[in-house]
């Protein structure tokens, strides 16, 4: 079955308006245009006034416009050129006779594209030049398309936030960018002329230039991460790819470089990696801290055990003695690894600051080395505060340790604390929002290098450090920032260049007398021996056997578990009241936390003692342990554990 061909799409007749006010004239050019149709299809419209073919351009779709013009109509010659410049681009063709060269020169310069005269008006000539203006029109439109293509790819590249440049064959730069000139530091003029070694770093080997050439001569693509150096002398990170140019004969005649600046990216990149390592790191010293907590608790609960059972004046009581101050040694340093890893909570409590702080000034001679000086001075009259001990020695040991950093010569760190009363004049000064009040001041100066005073306004920040990569993480001093502020507190610095620097932490006194007083007052009054059923929980067999051994011998009757499963099994079967379970946190089968809602239920008058030699954080991830009443970190002395076990028997003792 043969198929019907298919007829020609049409073309649309193109639109002309004639624009004057002669009507024979618009009768006589439609008369020849209907002539010519089968040349040119052309529909005609007719404007007879300048105002009328303003309105009619504007509102209809014309493909050209025939201008009849009369000599001395100044109006007509800024017709075209004052409809131009309303945006539109319609081809023009002048009809005139007896017009001089100047106001046809105007005329075109306006925006008219062809002239006629009346007296030649045919129909070969309408048509050859109508087509003749289409096309010069056409034409100038490939170029005004071009040349805004041009300007756009210009615009493109100027406000690039990439750098770009071009370089001649042998490397001499020939153009930069803005972006080029922000990112360097150097200009414009400063640049071209010069090469690409203006930028160089000393930070790559000449094969990473040797292979750059080699690649780009090749007419390949270069891509690397370069180390570049701007203008002040600071480096920064580029990834680079650099193209050849080539001419039309495919010869290379020039390079494009471009560089997107990964300065700042790799920053955060460092850090997230600096931060995951110090996690990494905090879970290790963690799990090591609670490996050597459990050792420690066995050597110090048998070492207090033989102490016990050796006569007075033994010559073992004196080894015995070392023995326990070696392991309370050992038991300080699991302390500063639990504060190092950061997974301690708070345990807030209200403390005698000088002793506090005298407790971790023991230390810090160690931690600086011998050839600083350390002082630390006890103010007098300091009020009580509410604080956590242990974060306040991490607060310490951070600005020891930059101190250190600070004085690699030697020098001398001070420690001072001191009373405050800040009235409202002093609180005025400060740019933060401070309470009047009464308050514990902590001064820590040192006569080091002091800091640069650009940096002063950032040293709380995370990450900022100052430091040489690898040398510092930049979270001390932010880590010195939050815990004084979780403490309620707040802390300055000041600083001047080879002057050393000043760290001044103020901390709210509290008013009163708080429980934790009054039970730290009469601890050495309180009993130690008891009668009542505990229940050992404990997956440590030496660390249970110790702790029972001891219990029984100060008159506990002793159940022991070696998991929750197991210790829950025991409660179950014994026939008479369990007092108190004194329970380890974390173990396998069953753990504390879990064993606690199942005496719960099943013993709801047994009281609940835990301890472990995990960092607070995990045990407080159970959710079963208040860090300030029913919970003892390892290591701990089995008079300690004593101490604590009839405080939590007994809760109201402390407030007789």
């Amino acid at each position: 079955m043969s198929t019907a061909a298919q007829p020609a799409l049409a073309t649309p007749p193109l639109h002309v308006l004639l624009v004057g006010n002669k009507e024979e004239d618009f009768f006589l050019i439609r008369e020849i245009l209907e002539r010519t149709r089968s040349m040119l299809a052309v529909d005609l419209d007719h404007a007879q006034s300048l105002e009328d073919a303003k309105a009619m351009l504007q509102q209809g779709t014309y493909g050209l416009v025939l201008f009849e013009h009369d000599t001395g109509d100044a109006e007509a010659v800024h017709f075209v050129a004052e409809f131009l410049h309303a945006g539109v681009s319609i081809p023009f063709i002048l009809l005139t006779e007896n017009a001089d060269e100047k106001t046809v020169a105007e005329i075109i310069e306006g925006g008219t594209w062809n002239c006629v005269a009346r007296s030649q008006l045919d129909g070969a000539t309408l048509i050859r030049t109508i087509r003749n203006t289409l096309a010069m029109h056409s034409l100038q439109e490939e170029q005004q398309t071009a040349e805004e293509s041009l300007r756009k790819l210009s615009r493109a590249v100027e406000q690039s936030a990439d750098t770009v440049v071009v370089t001649d064959r042998n490397g001499i730069i020939e153009y930069v960018n803005p972006a080029f000139e922000t990112l360097t530091g150097f200009q414009r003029d400063e640049a071209c002329g010069k090469t690409p070694r203006i930028l160089k770093s000393g930070e790559q080997g000449p094969e990473i230039y040797q292979e750059m050439w080699k690649t780009i001569l090749a007419g390949n693509v270069y891509r690397s991460i370069l180390v570049n150096r701007k203008k002040n002398g600071d480096l920064y990170y580029v990834e680079e790819s650099i193209c050849p140019m080539r001419d039309a004969a495919g010869q290379i005649t020039h390079f494009i470089s471009n560089g997107r600046d990964l300065t700042e990216r790799l920053r955060l990149e460092a850090q997230l990696l600096q931060s995951q390592k110090m996690d990494a790191i905090g879970n290790l010293a963690g799990g090591v801290a609670h490996d050597f907590n459990n050792l420690l608790t066995i050597i110090t609960s048998y070492a207090e055990l033989a102490l016990d059972a050796v006569p007075h004046d033994s010559p073992l009581e004196s080894k015995i003695q070392e023995i326990l101050l070696a392991a309370r040694r050992a038991a300080e340093l699991t302390r500063q690894l639990l504060a190092f890893s950061r997974k301690q909570p708070q345990a807030l409590r209200v403390a005698d600051l000088n002793q506090v702080i005298a407790r971790i000034a023991n230390t810090l001679p160690r931690l600086i080395g011998e050839d600083i000086e350390f002082t630390f001075v006890r103010g007098e009259g300091l009020g009580r505060v509410r604080i956590d001990p242990l974060q306040i020695e991490q607060v310490l040991m951070n600005l020891a340790a930059n101190a250190r950093d600070a004085m690699p010569q030697g020098g001398h760190l001070r420690i001072e604390t001191s009373a405050m009363k800040l009235d409202d004049d002093y609180i005025d000064s400060k740019p933060a929002v401070i309470p009047p009040g009464r308050y514990a001041l902590i001064t820590v100066s040192d006569d080091g290098t002091g800091i640069p005073p650009e940096h002063l306004p950032h040293i709380f920040e995370p990450f900022y450090t100052t430091k040489p990569a690898g040398q510092g993480t930049g979270l001390g001093l932010a880590t010195v920032y939050g815990i004084v502020k979780q403490n309620k507190g707040f802390v300055w610095a000041y600083s001047e260049p080879s002057l050393g620097t000043v760290f001044k932490i103020y901390l709210p006194c509290v008013r009163g007398r708080d429980h934790s007083d009054m039970v730290e007052d009469v601890r050495t009054a309180i009993a130690t021996r008891g009668s009542e059923t505990v229940l050992l929980v404990e997956d440590e067999p030496a660390v249970r056997r110790a702790t029972a051994e001891f219990l029984s011998l100060q008159g506990y009757t002793v159940l022991e578990g070696k998991d929750g499963l197991d210790a829950l099994s025991v409660a179950k079967n014994y026939g008479s009241i369990i007092h108190l379970a004194v329970s380890d946190v974390v173990m396998p089968n069953m753990s504390g936390g879990q064993l606690a809602k199942e005496l719960a239920q099943l013993r709801p008058e047994t009281k609940l003692l835990f301890v472990s030699g995990y960092a607070g954080k995990t045990v407080l991830d159970h959710k079963v342990v208040d860090l300030e009443t029913n919970f003892l970190q390892k290591p701990y002395t089995l008079k300690q554990l004593s101490l604590k076990i009839r405080a939590a028997l007994d809760p109201n003792l402390g407030r007789k």
